[in-house]
């Protein structure tokens, strides 16, 4: 049996069904998962552990056997730590069943058979009687059923469901309860991912601006939280305007209703300035007390030797619809308005508060289209104003009064510069006004007619593909050239001229342990889920590059940037493949995590843009990297720890091929 896969043709720049073995998704599933990130969770580990072990305590306090429902236990591993915290039985729910003929081993390879039932259902499928899933109901209800925004994994029909039908009323709960925190702020760089600032062009003519659509302007945007690791944003990046508040809390001991509804708090601001976002966490205690906390409450809330590192729980960036200009010390209105699924917010003045006290605001809906086409990095790319300014000085260079362009890039804003800086007429195949003609045709299927009869002399690209999820994806502007050649003249000025990509080994502070093993977990055997994992990375014939903004997780260099490969964007695809092979000397002491690989597009002779490395900062090697782009990682199957100089070079061997057919990069490294 076969199973149909949606994948991007970085060939084609499309969607395509591929046919995969039908256990593709499933390795899939498991070699991308977050269970190791979680395991690795020493805090959150902590945590669940005495707070089961009160639990427990308490029922026993009172007589009472200690019977534990664990809905999505995953490895198992809550359920083992009330049975070996006394639990007298555990029902673990898991829906996904590789995951639960794991948790089925890794139970009975720890000794807990005759303590744990695992039960392979969604728990609202779950019965309860003599001739049912679970005997009776349970009295004691643990559950890691959390996302980033809290809700967003279905937290709360999952409890309101177990409480009518699965657990004894007044039954005890771990996590006890959770609370959402909120703070505004204002933050240029946030509020950039949200909407598009106004592009100054400086032509012959004098300075030109690019403003968008009121339409735009005005749109809230999309619903969706924009989840990331708030502490690696620098606090010059944003002011805060509030102190931090309460904005709600769910005890998970009693009934939890999750019908829609909104929370408001009132707030004073500390400062005036543009209310644009409000970053929000939570926490969760593991008791009624809330002596055992766990939070993910940011860097300058919380002192930084008390944080635990973890990607499977991040922090929050809302934006708000629009921005609003606030003063210290007036009374502001905060409303969190939710669904099942998701939060979003509405800020309101004291006064429009009166008026609009019960006016329901539903979930952002996007009205321009741009928040569809564009996510959030690319919205920031489009105002990086650096990074306009270079293409800015290609185009000056390259155009000329009777150019005619054709631009191959999805929702770009070249054919907006290159029409400002006087090209006389502009193609776009894939957006705007009288002098720029929108085709709406594939590259390969374009005709003379589209083009008016006119050959192009400029052939321009960032290049930028809404499909592309590893950098050498946007090599498709090579194949789209190549489509097109028969329409260019026959001394086309190709912007950029060429790419190449790059390479360096890197050790990482952090993102390794989403994929080293875990082997114990607070005294638990998990080793058959470290082999799952392996099995599942190991399912293809050559492991995978994976795609990460690498802006949000530390590494150092333990070697120089290297370039392996080049692509000459002036000539077709050529039809054999692209192949090297090297080594590249480890230069610092550390342990080599992996390879990160970037693409450096070279616009004309002496002007580039880069997706990856922007500097390495200092000489013990701490990387900068565009904020914009997510970087390829190649995680070494085994670390190596390259030591004192003495020893140097140790080297990592490499061999890097691109084939022309597919698109596609393979890519081998030998320690």
């Amino acid at each position: 049996m076969k199973t149909f896969c949606g994948r991007a043709n970085p060939t084609t720049g499309a969607m395509e069904w591929v046919e995969e073995d039908e256990n593709y998704d499933y390795h899939q599933e498991i070699a991308r998962s977050r269970y190791a990130d979680m395991l690795h969770d020493k805090d959150r580990n902590t945590k669940y552990y005495q707070g089961i072990r009160a639990a427990v305590s308490r029922v026993k306090g009172r007589g009472e056997k200690a019977i534990v429902l664990d809905i999505g236990t995953g490895t198992g591993l809550l359920s083992m730590m009330a049975a070996a915290a006394g639990a007298d039985f555990c029902y673990a729910i898991e829906v996904f069943k590789p995951m639960a003929n794991a948790a089925v081993k890794i139970v009975e390879k720890n000794g807990f058979c005759d303590k744990i039932k695992v039960i392979n259902k969604h728990s609202t499928e779950v019965t309860v009687g003599p001739d049912g899933d679970m005997q009776c109901r349970a009295n004691i209800l643990v559950t890691e059923l959390f996302d980033t925004e809290l809700i967003g994994e279905g937290a709360l029909p999952t409890y309101e469901h177990a409480h009518k039908y699965l657990v004894q009323e007044g039954c005890e709960a771990v996590p006890h309860r959770a609370t959402v925190y909120v703070q505004l702020v204002e933050s240029k760089r946030m509020w950039s991912w949200n909407k598009l600032f106004p592009v100054h062009v400086e032509a012959e003519d004098g300075e030109k601006m690019i403003v968008s659509p009121s339409e735009m302007e005005k749109c809230p945007g999309v619903p969706s939280v924009c989840d990331i690791q708030l502490n690696q944003m620098p606090s010059s990046d944003f002011t805060i305007l509030s102190d931090v508040v309460t904005m709600f809390s769910v005890d998970f001991s009693k009934p939890v209703r999750s019908a829609s509804t909104c929370y408001r708090v009132q707030l004073e601001p500390v400062k005036s300035g543009k209310a644009q976002i409000v970053l929000s966490w939570w926490d969760i205690d593991m008791d009624p007390s809330g002596t055992i906390n766990c939070t993910m409450a940011p860097y300058w809330v919380k002192s930084t030797s008390a944080l635990q590192w973890r990607d499977h729980w991040m922090q929050c960036v809302y934006f708000l619809p629009n921005e609003e200009p606030v003063l210290q010390g007036e009374q502001l209105y905060l409303t969190a308005w939710r669904d099942e699924y998701s939060v979003w917010y509405q800020l309101q003045k004291a006064r429009e508060e009166e008026n609009k006290a019960d006016v329901r605001v539903e979930s952002p809906v996007c009205r321009c289209q741009a928040h569809l086409l564009w996510n959030r990095p690319r919205f920031g790319q489009l105002n990086d104003q650096n990074r306009t300014c270079q293409y800015v000085k290609s185009l000056m260079k390259v155009l000329k009064a009777d150019s005619v362009c054709l631009c191959v890039s999805d929702g770009s804003l070249l054919p907006v510069l290159a029409h400002h800086l006087g090209a006389k007429q502009f193609f776009k195949a894939n957006n705007l006004e009288d002098k720029i003609k929108i085709i709406e045709a594939r590259p390969e299927l374009l005709t003379s007619s589209h083009l008016e009869d006119k050959k192009i002399s400029v052939l321009v690209g960032e290049p930028f593909f809404t499909t592309s999820l590893l950098p050498w994806h946007n090599l498709y502007f090579w194949y789209a050239r190549t489509a097109v050649t028969h329409h260019l003249t026959s001394n086309v000025t190709v912007l950029p001229q060429s790419a190449s990509l790059h390479m360096m080994i890197v050790e990482f502070q952090d993102l390794w342990r989403i994929r080293s093993p875990c082997g114990t977990c607070e005294g638990f055997d998990v080793q058959t889920m470290d082999d799952m994992i392996q099995n599942s990375l190991n399912f293809r014939e050559s492991k995978e590059a994976e795609p990460h903004p690498l802006w949000e997780y530390p590494c150092k260099s333990l070697s120089d940037p290297q370039e392996v490969l080049t692509f000459d964007f002036r000539e077709t695809v050529p039809p054999h493949g692209l192949s090297t092979e090297g080594s590249v000397n480890l230069l610092r002491k550390g342990r080599s995590h992996g390879a990160v690989l970037w693409m450096d597009y070279h616009l004309t002779a002496d002007i580039s843009v880069s997706t990856g490395l922007t500097q390495i900062s200092n000489e013990k090697g701490n990387c900068e990297w565009n904020p914009h782009c997510k970087q390829a990682v190649y995680f070494f199957s085994s670390v190596i720890e390259s030591q004192t100089p003495s020893e140097f070079p140790t080297a990592v061997k490499y061999a890097i091929n691109f084939d022309t057919k597919t698109g596609e990069i393979a890519m081998d490294f030998k320690l």
